[in-house]
């Protein structure tokens, strides 16, 4: 008796996705990885988080405001309605000194005011911005190649003395003036990144030491000049420089509007660095040492060449960004010259994520703190330093990603499932 094996049964056909229902999944999809690993989510959460916190110290830094907290229970609209008031004030003065004040703009379409008030704002942003995208780049480019380059504020510095002497010492015409100035606070900084480069490369001296100390030198050898003979200006008593001829100072457009060519030049030197970084092989090579010196090493490049050229071209990039601070803003040497604009650049890099156009966004970002500071301390009577705070609140928050993502409660995305790589911060 044979018995018959049972047939095979057909496969079953899973049912086929509706055509809305796979492309709500691909969005879904697509909003996960932007919400979860995108960076710019990261930032823009960052920045949510300190004008928060920001608005906190705002209130608290107000005494009228915070008295009205003295009876909160009774009456909690009174202290509630009086901090919205403030808070809200002060961060419409920062835009408005920031970006654009509406009512200007209203008056320029309607023929009471004139294009210059309505362009004030955005020029003392850019005006402020323009030397801290040189000097983030420095700072950005050096850390591409494992370096921290701590010393911007001192090659600012030489970059601005260099600049300046050049402006007023050298008779020019007009544009080769220019040119000559710019250049000379080029290769000032790019001297004064050398020494640190070379000590790198050739003793192992660690770069943070001899930048911070070379910081000092810088300083105090601008203060030491200021007062000599033939550099201080003979009409005044003061540490104060001759002006810098009008031959060597950076377009501008008609006043009150500060912003002049530095800016455009800013822009250029951005485009030249991200291709250098990326399409050279120099910029392969600062990437590759960077990364790992000793496989860099076997691979046949030279690590102490990288590191002294790459400290030379961060110098230059400082030294230039003090070069448009004397020749753009300053016109002058003092003493605080090149304020901190030094210092100011590894925030400006660490908020760019040491890319060169993430660098140009977060100078430009700073300098309209900085610009909408000065419209909130005159207008609202918040102090300019707690736009300060506001500033080292957003630093905070971008460098510590992982923390904005437990707050928030992001999760990794799993981009593979998209058939290409998402970034995930640092």
């Amino acid at each position: 008796m044979t018995t018959e094996a049972p047939a095979p049964e057909a496969p079953q056909t899973p049912p086929a996705k509706k055509k809305d229902e796979k492309e709500e999944s691909l969005f879904s999809l697509f909003l996960h990885n932007l919400w979860s690993a995108n960076t710019v989510t990261v930032t823009i959460l960052s920045i949510f988080l300190a004008l928060v916190i920001g608005a906190v110290l705002i209130v608290i830094s107000d005494s009228d405001v915070l008295s009205m907290y003295s009876y909160f229970t009774s009456r909690p609209s009174d202290a509630l309605s009086a901090s919205w008031d403030l808070v809200g004030h002060a961060y419409a003065d920062l835009f408005k000194g920031a970006v654009f004040d509406p009512a200007a703009v209203q008056a320029l379409f309607n023929g009471s005011g004139d294009w210059k008030t309505a362009l004030n704002p955005l020029s003392e942003t850019l005006t402020y911005a323009a030397p801290l995208v040189f000097t983030g780049l420095s700072v950005a480019i050096a850390f591409r190649g494992g370096l921290f380059n701590i010393g911007g504020q001192g090659q600012a510095v030489v970059g601005t003395i260099l600049a300046g002497v050049a402006g007023f010492a050298i008779g020019l015409p007009a544009g080769l003036h220019l040119i000559v100035a710019l250049a000379a606070g080029l290769i000032g900084g790019a001297l004064w990144g050398f020494v640190p480069g070379l000590l790198k490369a050739r003793t192992g001296a660690h770069e943070v030491i001899t930048t911070i100390m070379l910081n000092y030198v810088a300083t105090l050898f601008l203060g030491w000049l200021i007062l000599q003979k033939g550099v201080q200006d003979p009409n005044r008593t003061d540490a104060i420089s001759k002006t810098v001829d009008s031959t060597a100072l950076l377009p501008a457009l008609p006043a009150p509007l500060r912003v002049h060519l530095g800016i455009v030049l800013a822009v250029l030197v951005t485009a030249a660095v991200a291709w250098m970084i990326n399409r050279s092989s120099f910029g392969f090579e600062l990437r590759a040492v960077g990364v790992n010196p000793p496989a860099a090493k076997t691979a046949g490049m030279s690590v102490g060449r990288t590191y002294t050229l790459l400290m030379v071209v961060a110098g230059g990039l400082a030294g230039l960004g003090g070069a448009v601070q004397v020749l753009g803003t300053a016109d002058r040497l003092t003493g605080q010259v090149a304020g901190n604009i030094g210092f100011d650049g590894l925030l400006v890099a660490l908020l760019g994520r040491n890319k060169p156009w993430g660098t140009l966004f977060a100078a430009i970002l700073y300098g309209g703190l900085r610009a909408g500071g000065n419209l909130m301390q005159v207008d609202v009577g918040v102090s300019l330093e707690l736009v300060t705070v506001l500033q080292a609140l957003i630093v905070i928050f971008i460098a510590a990603p992982a923390l904005v993502k437990a707050i928030f409660q992001l999760r990794a995305a799993r981009s593979a499932r998209l058939g290409a790589s998402v970034a995930k911060g640092w």
